[in-house]
């Protein structure tokens, strides 16, 4: 039986705002069909189709920079909960939580994080600041402006480092090439990055181990995702580069391969999972995010990123970890649904106190 609710998707039309995506020069880049671009307006039919199934009225909104619009079809829908899968507007990051920030002052109900967390999530630096205020541990890092002269003086890390800009996700701007092992190559990808990007770029100790993704939903965390990059070429980093997420030809897409659950010790698994939660709860995190964690080769878990409403389509990392927890993907569409659902119910309980 269906839930009587009305539920309006709001979502971004993928836009370009970068040349590059790939974070290395075009002549180092493989070509082929960047699946960022294309493969959401194909999941976004069958996520309205599964949460047809569930729910009474689902329509579907492209959110842009056309505010006044995008407030007047919102109002007309008058919507019960807004499924928010807004990133970005027009391909600008930074508008993400700004979004947000529109659903609350029109006094909708809507899924996922609210824009503090999401805007403290979105700025690296910043989230490595709160999850060490919570006695979280995250590698040793600095920041560097395209408008500060860097030199090797004020370099204050260990080798290797990786270099990631520091007001992005999806894994933008990162390739093997964002590994450097000593300040030359630093200087030189650094230069790239600023002139590509125009942006202040993240360096952050690079943490040898294991790469694990821990999926959390509501309060529960879901079974710890492994990156496996076997088959990788000898020389190249095992990171997640923009390529291996999104460009389906190339070596890394063809060498990053999920294994969900991943295989733990008992103990390490606790520690992650105990890490998960407390960096979810930290970053005030709300319904459901996903976790990066490196795990060093003595078993300690560094927190990489923390990453509010990501990517939960079908053959994403997260409903990969739903499905190993016996949650289907039509059940993590309700379940995350619901959470904005029962907030709607209290909220007019209280106001009818």
């Amino acid at each position: 039986m269906k839930t009587s609710a009305k539920i309006l998707i709001c979502y971004n039309p993928p836009l370009s705002v970068y040349s590059i995506y790939t974070g290395k020069p075009p002549q180092h880049s493989k070509r082929g069909k960047d699946l960022s671009e294309v493969q959401f307006s194909k999941d976004l039919r069958k996520i309205k189709k599964e949460l047809d199934e569930y729910f009474t009225i689902v329509k579907t909104l492209p959110v842009e920079k056309n505010i006044a619009q995008t407030i007047n079809k919102i109002n007309t829908f008058s919507p019960d909960v807004i499924f928010n899968f807004v990133e970005s507007v027009e391909g600008i990051a930074s508008y993400e939580y700004c979004q947000t920030g529109i659903f609350e002052l029109l006094g909708y109900h809507y899924t996922g994080n609210i824009p503090s967390c999401l805007g403290n999530c979105l700025d690296k630096a910043r989230t490595k600041n709160i999850l060490r205020s919570f006695g979280l541990k995250t590698p040793d890092y600095m920041t560097v402006s395209p408008k500060v002269k860097f030199s090797e003086e004020d370099f204050v890390l260990k080798f290797p480092v990786i270099l990631k800009l520091s007001n992005e996700d999806a894994s933008i701007g990162i390739s093997e090439l964002s590994v450097v092992r000593n300040f030359s190559d630093l200087k030189k990808h650094l230069n790239f990055l600023f002139r590509t990007y125009n942006q202040s770029v993240i360096i952050e100790e690079f943490i040898k181990g294991r790469e694990l993704n821990v999926a959390v939903l509501g309060d529960r965390v879901l079974p710890i995702s492994e990156i496996l990059f076997d088959g990788l070429p000898k020389g190249l980093p095992a990171i997640v580069t923009y390529e291996g997420k999104w460009i389906g030809n190339s070596v890394y897409y063809k060498h990053t391969t999920p294994k969900c659950p991943a295989k733990l010790e008992k103990i390490i698994k606790n520690r992650i999972e105990k890490t998960a939660l407390a960096a979810f709860k930290a970053m005030n995190c709300r319904d459901y995010a996903r976790v990066d964690i490196r795990l060093s080769r003595n078993g300690i878990p560094y927190v990489i990123e923390v990453n509010p409403n990501p990517d939960i389509t079908m053959d994403s990392g997260f409903a990969r970890a739903a499905l190993a927890a016996n949650i289907n993907h039509e059940q993590l569409l309700a379940t995350i649904a619901n959470f904005a659902l029962e907030r709607l119910r209290n909220d007019t309980k209280n106001k009818a106190v």
